[in-house]
């Protein structure tokens, strides 16, 4: 069955993160055989019962070429990628092969899985870091890629191989997801660990956290929002890139201030502390999105306030 309705078959890369589950249930839900490749160490928590799990590396294009043709999915979608900026910085050569070169093996594959007569959609997840420190706000699909770090030239490659397959006849859609959030947020994200933070603090476990620059400023969604505008990419007539993002901006500030709110906890600012090297050069730059191409071409919304999200993390946080 074509990807372009229920049914059929994917393979999600990166299913085991945040993003991945929640695609692999919407897709599960909607008929879809769902398949994911995990590395060896991943958690697989939020992985839904019913997606088959296969171990692999996308950093080995061989293995992963074997998989999509013994498979012969119908839509594949690109989660998999080393998704720490800081960590981009130690380790530049892997960023470079698990979020760019992993990406154009895909699609290398993908293009000839499309030439022996299988059409295979395919979707990328990219990020608001292929703009760098933009000097346009809200940024849109139009705004000039700059990317300060090793993580955003990665992805930026990748994005852009995307649209030269899209050039040659694929099906390949790249989503700029700007941060998008959820109680499956990693405790290494400073959004989760603020929520974590006003949890302890509620139950009477904690009366410290350690933050960087509260003014950095954030355009925060949904991360089942996300996912839906993954699978409508894939769905959709006619591919394309996409800016995924709510359009609203908010400060570190107001995501602590609405944490400790909705985790009953007055006076945040004096368990708050501003720790200086928790700071970053990219604090300064004001992501925003403007997802005005993905709601006419996808009909795709945010469904969730900036408050309701903070909420949803810190009540998973309580118990």
């Amino acid at each position: 069955m074509s990807a372009s309705a229920s049914g059929g078959r994917a393979l999600i890369t990166g299913v085991a993160g945040q993003d991945g589950s929640y695609l692999a249930e919407q897709l599960l839900a909607d008929g879809v055989e769902v398949h994911g490749l995990v590395r060896r160490d991943d958690a697989t928590t939020y992985v839904p019962e019913g997606a088959t799990l296969h171990v692999g590396d996308v950093t080995d294009p061989e293995s992963t070429r074997a998989l999509l043709n013994d498979l012969g999915p119908d839509l594949v979608v690109n989660l998999a990628a080393m998704s720490s900026v800081a960590q981009s910085w130690s380790e530049p050569e892997l960023s470079y092969a698990v979020n760019a070169e992993a990406a154009m093996a895909l699609l290398e594959t993908v293009e000839e899985m499309a030439d022996n007569g299988h059409e295979v959609r395919f979707v990328q997840a990219s990020s608001a870091e292929l703009f760098g420190s933009p000097t346009v706000s809200p940024q849109d699909e139009s705004t000039l890629l700059a990317p300060t770090n090793p993580y955003g030239v990665a992805k930026a490659t990748a994005h852009r191989a995307v649209a030269e397959a899209r050039a040659r006849g694929l099906h390949a859609s790249s989503l700029i997801l700007y941060n998008h959030e959820s109680p499956r947020r990693p405790a290494t994200f400073v959004t989760r660990k603020i929520t974590m933070a006003a949890a302890a603090i509620a139950r009477g476990e904690a009366d410290d956290l350690a933050l960087g620059n509260l003014d950095a400023r954030r355009d925060w969604g949904w991360a089942p929002d996300y996912a839906d505008a993954m699978v409508r990419a894939g769905r959709a007539e006619a591919p394309g890139d996409y800016v995924i993002a709510t359009g609203v901006s908010h400060s570190v500030r107001d995501f602590v201030a609405a944490a400790f709110t909705a985790a009953g906890v007055d006076d945040w600012e004096q368990y708050v502390r501003v720790d200086p090297d928790f700071f970053r050069p990219a604090d300064a730059t004001e992501l925003v999105g403007d997802a005005s191409r993905a709601r006419r071409a996808l009909g795709w919304a945010p469904t969730r306030t900036f408050e309701q999200v903070v909420a949803a993390m810190v009540a998973a946080d309580l118990g």
